[in-house]
């Protein structure tokens, strides 16, 4: 692969092209070179209204460019570079003719895809008279890690001016469709402690898994509930997701552990999504356990929060938003995952996700994209871009 890419060609053979450079999490630095390398060819080249008013920085493995034409709003185009691990699914590999055309390889749904629509889209539009909107394009890293590894979130720390906008447009993979807002989730570690003792004389013993019992029931007799946002309709869900215990065969096990993912609606912020889990769960007003300490020693029950990241509304009344619906024809859902929209949501930023792909093939070995949909996103972008509302 050459270090420069022909960002205007079609978008389908730009996603054939990301997807042949290996890009897991921190192992970024060649796809970001070559993006960065490709955006700055072909900001030179422009010689209408754009000419000389068009940003291109890197920083680290983020890169971002942005038009300074005066336009009356401002849509930022948002997606990350890494992928998860490649599992033999590189180099890209093609199959069927014509409409019928499907990219296979690691990253073609997420989002590689719409990584393409995107650079495509700013380097045919960030020039041209009918550019109706000021863009700001925002690739970024370490999506598909720890949250405190997220690049997006260290734009925001160092480059905060960067995510400014009237909406933001992540290209996460939605089958075309706009997934708005998205939804809060967060983890509880439930701790119980009991006494050790031989299971033949399990009475000298207290028994820790059997203290996960309140906890369990409450689990299966959860009922989730569904909330209406903007026409879309977000379903929460509260699950048992993993847990640990047992020292051997014949004894009564003195710990225990289990861990509870909560997806929250987006009207639900951290601090109420927390207290509707723990009021669920029973946990209410038990001990809660600091970052990095033990549970208590004694036989009882403790949690400690493991993992917090708030929802994010929809907001398509606003204007910018709702222009966008428009352009897609209406089709709007909720996103029942959690994107980094909810990052753009916490800056006042409406935002939403829109992309071609399965979000179920996701991350799968056999990944892969009609092409038709890196067509139809590219074209539903391109109206509302080019549209003044």
């Amino acid at each position: 692969m050459t270090d420069v890419l022909d960002l205007t060609a079609d978008p389908i053979d730009l996603t054939r092209a990301l997807v042949d450079v290996p890009s897991p999490s921190r192992e970024e630095d060649r796809i970001a070179g070559i993006v960065h390398a490709s955006l700055v060819s072909t900001v030179d080249a422009f010689t209408g209204p754009a000419a000389g008013r068009v940003e291109v920085i890197r920083d680290g493995n983020r890169v971002l460019a942005r038009t300074n034409r005066g336009l009356p709003t401002r849509v930022v185009l948002a997606g990350h570079l890494d992928t998860v691990p490649v599992a033999d699914n590189v180099p890209c590999r093609v199959t069927g003719d014509g409409a019928e055309r499907v990219l296979h390889g690691c990253g073609a749904v997420d989002m590689k895809s719409g990584d393409a629509v995107f650079l495509h889209l700013f380097s045919t539009l960030a020039d041209s008279p009918a550019l109706a909107h000021d863009l700001t394009l925002v690739m970024y890293d370490c999506e598909e890690i720890e949250a405190t590894a997220n690049g997006l979130g260290f734009i925001e720390r160092t480059h905060r001016e960067w995510l400014a906008g009237d909406v933001a447009i992540l290209g996460e993979p939605t089958g075309g469709l706009i997934e708005a807002g998205c939804q809060g989730t967060l983890r509880i570690r439930v701790h119980a402690r009991g006494v050790r003792a031989h299971s033949a004389r399990s009475w000298l013993g207290d028994n820790a898994v059997h203290r996960l019992a309140p906890v369990l029931d409450a689990l299966s007799g959860y009922a989730a509930r569904s909330v209406d946002i903007d026409g879309c309709v977000y379903r929460e869900g509260l699950q048992a997701v993993r847990m640990s215990a047992g020292v051997a065969g014949n004894t009564v096990p003195d710990e225990a552990w289990l861990d509870v993912n909560f997806r929250s609606a987006p009207d639900r912020d951290a601090d109420a999504a927390l207290a509707h889990a723990l009021d669920a769960l029973g946990l209410s007003g038990l001990p809660r356990v600091p970052d990095g300490d033990e549970p208590p020693a004694g036989p009882g029950l403790s949690w400690e929060l493991t993992d917090l990241s708030p929802g994010a509304l929809p907001g398509l009344s606003a204007p910018a938003a709702a222009d966008l619906v428009k352009a897609a024809g209406g089709r709007v859902r909720a996103k029942y995952g959690w994107t980094d929209v909810s990052r753009f949501a916490a800056l006042g930023i409406p935002a939403v996700n829109l992309g071609p792909g399965d979000p179920g093939l996701a991350h799968t070995r056999d990944e892969h994209c009609p092409a038709d949909q890196i067509t139809e996103v590219a074209a539903t972008l391109r109206a509302y871009l080019t549209t003044t509302g």
